[in-house]
């Protein structure tokens, strides 16, 4: 009888430990289900931006990133926050002036084929706007200036997920407190990742 109850106690041992490694294994990745949909996500991404550089009488130094997400095959649509760092001789000042701008970009692009997409944008750029009182002096205020770019551009592949492009836009809005002319093409080069 002692031989029973021992082998009985070992089998339910074994049982037990048997179980509790089954459970162990469902607790290690509890949301294995998920991995899949993550590199779903993952794979719909694509980063790229900008980085400006032009020293001299006109200094100007600013960075765009760029985050995006493929909603379909042909549409996407993304993220673009920015800064830019200015410094140039002013007619205001006699001198030179130095400000900085910054602001955010959201945007939809449709590929009409895989090398040619057409582009929508709306950004919000905080601009410092300076302008000559009647008093001869210089006001200075930041004001939000809203821009929407219509347009579309090109792009190749130059590597595994990764793209050359070129576009032109055109802001519809032509705000007062835009710092571009009316009506100018704003052209853009760049390289996208994941694009």
């Amino acid at each position: 009888m002692k031989k029973f109850v021992l082998i009985l106690i070992v089998f339910l041992c074994l049982s037990i430990v048997s179980v509790g490694q089954q459970n162990d294994s469902a607790r290690v990745n509890p949301y294995s289900h998920l991995q899949k949909e993550k590199s779903d996500f993952a794979n719909r991404l694509y980063f790229g931006g900008s980085f400006m550089l032009s020293l001299g009488s006109y200094t100007s130094i600013g960075i765009w990133p760029l985050v995006g997400y493929k909603v379909t095959s042909k549409l996407s649509v993304g993220l673009q926050p920015g800064y830019e760092y200015l410094k140039y001789d002013s007619y205001y000042y006699g001198g030179s002036y130095e400000t900085s701008n910054y602001g955010a970009r959201v945007f939809a692009r449709y590929r009409i084929i895989p090398q040619i997409y057409v582009h929508t944008e709306y950004a919000a750029i905080n601009y410092e706007i300076e302008s000559k009182l009647p008093s001869g002096q210089i006001d200075e205020t930041r004001e939000w200036v809203p821009f929407l770019f219509l347009g579309g551009g090109l792009s190749q592949e130059i590597g595994r997920n990764s793209y050359v492009y070129i576009q032109v836009l055109f802001d519809v809005l032509n705000d007062e407190n835009s710092p571009y002319r009316n009506g100018a093409p704003f052209w853009s080069m760049g390289i996208v990742a994941g694009f």
